[in-house]
């Protein structure tokens, strides 16, 4: 059986299989928007990894690579235990083996933890990889542990690619140490009522991205599907995955060039197509807003609430726009559908769902936005409602 990368990471989910490894150049892409914004932010930081081993991950790798140019005071990771981790066929490496401190038994059953600190240890004259030191945890390294926990109160920034099965409660535990941050995660999660409200009260953005919101990982895990390149270790190609993040870069604070309505239904190939020969924006059936399908048509002279795709949180400019809450939560309805009935000639039609010809009595509806086209009711996708801040310039 084949599976789409998205079937991949929620089989992950289930599974609690949490082997996939960000790219080097992923990781580099996303550390220069927040350099290049603030060049000391990483500067006299410590920088807590967790949810690493830079036996086989990149981001330990990168930060002690530029240890001493970013001016980092100490760089922090975390591995988790190999017996914790499913469907992993576990294989200690000659950097852990030719240690001294190498436990058979403790290698399995122990995370490790790593540092690396202003000291040349090696006597090599530059602090790099070949610095670091480490030892293996009293716990597993999860990091809602106890001395995980401590780790990231001790720590300044908190960078990582957590675990899939574990990212709401991931988050919760950045916010809850209050510790700056940059994460990766599906894009669909800016959809979950707590992480949304974290964006909406500006606590949390999107980071500066993946080209086309495509990431690309490393899997221990053997998958065949056309999203997986078999070289050794898997590469698993996956759509919708976002940086989330509370540290500022250049690209969030770009405001988004905007057409004019009229210039828009008129050049905009786009919206027009999506019109359907409607000569104006779609105004919502149980919204006092307007449907916005696409982020390059949100019109630059409307003072009213728009309805976006989640996506256009990545074009997001806090200077420009204010977001006022989502159509499933944080924003009341002006109208709400309870029930509607298919009757054709006063009589109630038969189901169009298969379930056993049973005839449609009532059909019942939960959040979201609407179009009242008869039966059944055309229903969209997630959409956040947004308007123009008045003081922008």
């Amino acid at each position: 059986m084949t599976q789409t990368a998205t079937a991949l990471l929620t089989a992950a989910k289930r599974a609690k299989a949490n082997e996939f490894y960000t790219q080097w150049a992923d990781i580099e892409r996303e550390m220069n928007a927040y350099l290049e914004y603030d060049a000391d932010v990483f500067r006299d930081k410590i920088v807590l990894l967790p949810c690493d081993d830079p036996e086989w991950s990149n981001f330990t790798k990168y930060f002690a690579l530029h240890f001493a140019n970013l001016g980092i005071r100490k760089l922090i990771s975390t591995s988790y235990a190999a017996d914790s981790k499913p469907g992993i066929d576990y294989q200690p490496t000659i950097f852990e083996t030719a240690n001294p401190q190498f436990d058979e038994d403790k290698t399995r059953t122990m995370g490790k933890l790593f540092v690396l600190d202003a000291k040349d240890v090696n006597g090599d004259g530059v602090i790099d990889i070949n610095d670091l030191q480490w030892h293996y945890l009293d716990g597993d390294g999860d990091f809602r542990s106890r001395e995980v926990t401590a780790l990231r109160d001790e720590a300044d920034i908190v960078i990582t690619n957590p675990p899939f099965s574990l990212w709401r409660e991931f988050i919760a535990w950045l916010i809850d140490g209050g510790v700056k941050f940059s994460m990766i995660g599906n894009q669909n999660a800016v959809a979950y009522r707590e992480v949304f409200r974290l964006i909406k009260d500006n606590q949390v953005w999107l980071g500066k991205g993946f080209p086309r919101n495509m990431a690309h990982f490393t899997t221990p895990y053997a998958v065949h599907s056309q999203w997986v390149e078999q070289e050794g270790e898997g590469i698993v190609r996956v759509p919708g995955v976002q940086w989330f993040t509370n540290i500022e870069h250049g690209r969030r604070h770009e405001p988004l060039q905007l057409m004019t309505m009229a210039e828009n239904l008129k050049f905009n190939k786009k919206l027009i197509k999506s019109l359907d020969g409607a000569k104006d924006y779609l105004r919502y059936d149980n919204f006092d807003a307007i449907e916005v399908p696409f982020s390059d048509a949100i019109p630059s002279d409307y003072d009213g609430v728009m309805g976006v795709p989640v996506t256009w949180l990545a074009k997001y400019n806090p200077d420009q726009f204010e977001i006022l809450g989502t159509d499933e939560s944080d924003y009341p309805p002006t109208k709400t559908y309870k029930a509607k009935v298919k009757v054709v000639d006063g009589v109630p039609q038969k189901s169009n769902t298969g379930s056993r010809g049973c005839y449609v009595r009532t059909v019942s509806f939960g959040p979201g936005t609407y179009f009242d086209v008869g039966y059944p009711v055309r229903r969209m996708y997630k959409r956040i409602f947004i308007r123009h801040r008045t003081d922008a310039s």
